[in-house]
């Protein structure tokens, strides 16, 4: 009988609490702390404990596919994979009494309704949110009579009131206002805690491990708590108009590169980066307004409408078109910053070296080829294409090169260098496509004359600034 158990630990906004927790248990895992490295961690207390980290959103679908027999992760999560798959093998073994917040529908203060304003209107009620399967359940058990749900990477306090109504969003109160957001209704309570697979949890004995963490005493270490960053100024007023060019700016490492080009171009934005959060920058441009939201959401939002142009990589606008071939989003300017080769890695362990090496492995298995990845529809692609015969995508969340090999066989992933993936014990067998920056615009769309106008502008003072570069 297997006696090993293997749990799922999160990075983020939990690490330093479970950390604190597994140590006052004594689970011996001495290489999970704050800003570690690593991805797999061995127990000095249980030799048969073996734990990985990862982002927390990947942990319910870990266990519940069997990869680990337990996982800590908060409450959101295990909620949100299980409003889409409730028959899944995964059972909530307990709250761990930490990591407390909430999933609210919140609005802007300029447009917020009450929900039962909201069952009366018979135009579409816009919600984005992270948690695309609760925010429908909400809206179905709010008998909200007409629904449009954006799922999002992130960043969905962005949104309301120009692009969507609501905004499913978690955290405190405290952090709604930080936004510029307040609360329409309470979608449910959240907190860590602890879950397993439905036949591990049956068939192994995990009891000396479990009691223990499942003890809510405070935790003795001291935990500081986050910063709650205040929403910079009032958010605008929000007056609709037709001629108002909508324009997407990218978060993450990409805004210091993409800040240098708007300034070369001629194109002013103000307090971006911002230090603050701040995700509505001001330019001086008239009849310009500008959002900051992940890149990974921009091409859908632009195909439906949310925005006029936006700064993305041309890995998600592909990611995009595999999924939607009819799209109308299009790249309009190449602007040649941040190159990454999109590429399919395996583990340095197997005498692999290219798609047909990949083809003839999975060929000799029994099971599906597992294949990892942020990109799900490149992948998905990527594997037919090459005919690597049965296979499973695993959606990933970050941190990918952390599934190879023991949660997945093939891994899709972005690299620039490849470094990262050979510090992994991984290597690259083949390139699926080369990625930098691009301008992208829904090319279906019939603007007036002056948004027309103002959008050529743009594109024209880019053009002219990638020329220099």
């Amino acid at each position: 009988m297997d006696k090993q158990i293997k749990v799922a630990l999160p990075k983020g906004r939990l690490l330093a609490q479970t950390a604190a927790r597994l140590q006052k248990v004594g689970w011996g895992l001495n290489g999970y702390q704050e800003k570690t490295r690593l991805y797999r961690i061995s127990s000095q207390k249980f030799p048969d404990l073996t734990a990985k980290v990862f982002h927390e959103r990947d942990i319910p679908i870990q266990v519940a596919i069997g990869n680990y027999d337990l996982g800590i992760c908060g409450s959101d999560w295990m909620e949100e994979l299980m409003a889409k798959y409730p028959s899944s093998a995964l059972l909530e073994v307990g709250n761990l009494g930490y990591g407390d917040a909430a999933l609210y529908a919140a609005g802007s203060p300029e447009g917020v309704s009450t929900i039962e304003e909201m069952k009366t209107k018979a135009e579409i009620i816009r919600i984005a949110s992270e948690y695309p399967n609760l925010a429908e359940s909400f809206a179905l058990k709010s008998r909200l009579r007409r629904v449009s749900i954006f799922p999002l990477w992130g960043a969905a306090e962005a949104y309301p009131p120009e692009n969507a109504d609501l905004a499913l969003v978690c955290g405190t109160i405290e952090e709604l206002s930080g936004y510029g957001l307040v609360p329409v209704s309470k979608v449910l309570s959240v907190s860590a805690c602890l879950i397993a697979n439905k036949s591990s949890w049956e068939a192994k004995d995990m009891g000396g491990v479990v009691t223990p963490l499942l003890n809510k005493e405070p935790v003795q270490q001291a935990v500081e708590p986050e910063t709650i960053r205040q929403y910079p100024g009032q958010r605008p007023r929000y007056t609709p108009s037709e001629d108002v060019v909508w324009f997407a700016l990218p978060d993450g490492h990409q805004q210091e590169h993409t800040s240098r080009l708007l300034a070369k171009a001629g194109i002013p934005v103000d307090d971006y980066p911002s230090a603050t959060g701040n995700r509505r920058p001001t330019t001086t441009i008239s009849g310009v307004a500008i959002k900051v939201i992940r890149p990974q959401d921009m091409p859908l939002q632009v195909a439906n409408g949310n925005f006029d142009l936006a700064i993305t990589g041309r890995d998600w606008l592909m990611e995009h078109l595999y999924q939607f071939p009819s799209s109308p989003v299009q790249e309009l300017i190449d602007l040649k910053l941040g190159g990454v080769k999109i590429v399919a890695v395996v583990s340095q362990e197997l005498s692999i070296s290219d798609a047909k090496g990949l083809r003839e492995f999975n060929a000799k298995r029994a099971v599906p080829l597992r294949v990892a990845s942020e990109y799900i529809n490149t992948a998905d692609n990527y594997a037919r294409d090459n005919h690597l015969g049965l296979y499973r995508v695993i959606p990933t969340w970050g941190a990918s090169e952390a599934f190879l090999p023991e949660d997945a066989d093939l891994l899709i992933e972005n690299a620039q260098t490849g470094r990262t993936i050979a510090r992994h014990n991984l290597k690259i067998i083949d390139t699926l496509s080369e990625s930098t920056a691009c301008l992208i615009g829904n090319t279906n769309r019939t603007p007036s004359p002056t948004k027309q106008e103002r959008i050529n502008s743009i594109i024209k003072a880019l053009q002219t600034a990638v020329k220099e570069i």
